[in-house]
């Protein structure tokens, strides 16, 4: 039986709250601990000479001394979700990469893939002929193949 896919946003989002939460209770709880020890300030200034009998006492139990426990820094708020900035649309244009003319011919190759020979497109017959007789001669097979190369353009002066 397949189990229900759960919701990683809305799992993220009930722990982030259960973690204010959290640090909403412990800073509570520091001031009123804070408030407590002012309390317990103002009456040691009466009895200050029966407070140094006890100093001298509980010095080698500590547990009367109460330690300040460490502050826990609260966590940060979410910041707003910023608009996203509108996309500006390029004022320079891009370069078109230049388009090289690419004429056919036919190759004739070897078994390792090697070219032998080159013919001109309307001379098929001739390159067919001349892998045969290299097949014949050589015991092993040749074969024709188109192959695109770049046209040489005439440089005008």
């Amino acid at each position: 039986m397949a189990r229900r896919i759960l919701n990683r946003k809305d799992l993220r989002a009930d722990f982030d709250a259960a973690e204010r939460r959290k640090t909403d209770e412990d800073d509570d709880q520091e001031e009123d601990e804070e408030a407590e020890d002012g309390d317990e300030e103002e009456a040691e200034g009466e009895d200050e000479a029966g407070e140094e009998d006890e100093a001298e006492e509980g010095a080698g139990d500590g547990e009367d001394e109460e330690e300040t426990p460490k502050k826990k820094k609260p966590a940060k708020a979410a910041k707003p979700a910023k608009p996203p900035k509108p996309v500006k649309a390029k004022t320079t244009r891009t370069r078109t990469p230049k388009v090289v003319r690419m004429k056919v011919v036919w190759g004739v190759f070897n078994n390792s893939n090697q070219r032998v020979a080159v013919y001109d497109y309307p001379k098929r017959k001739e390159a067919d002929d001349h892998a045969a007789k290299l097949t014949a001669d050589k015991k092993s097979t040749h074969f024709v193949q188109p192959v695109k190369e770049p046209l040489e353009e005439k440089k005008e002066a």
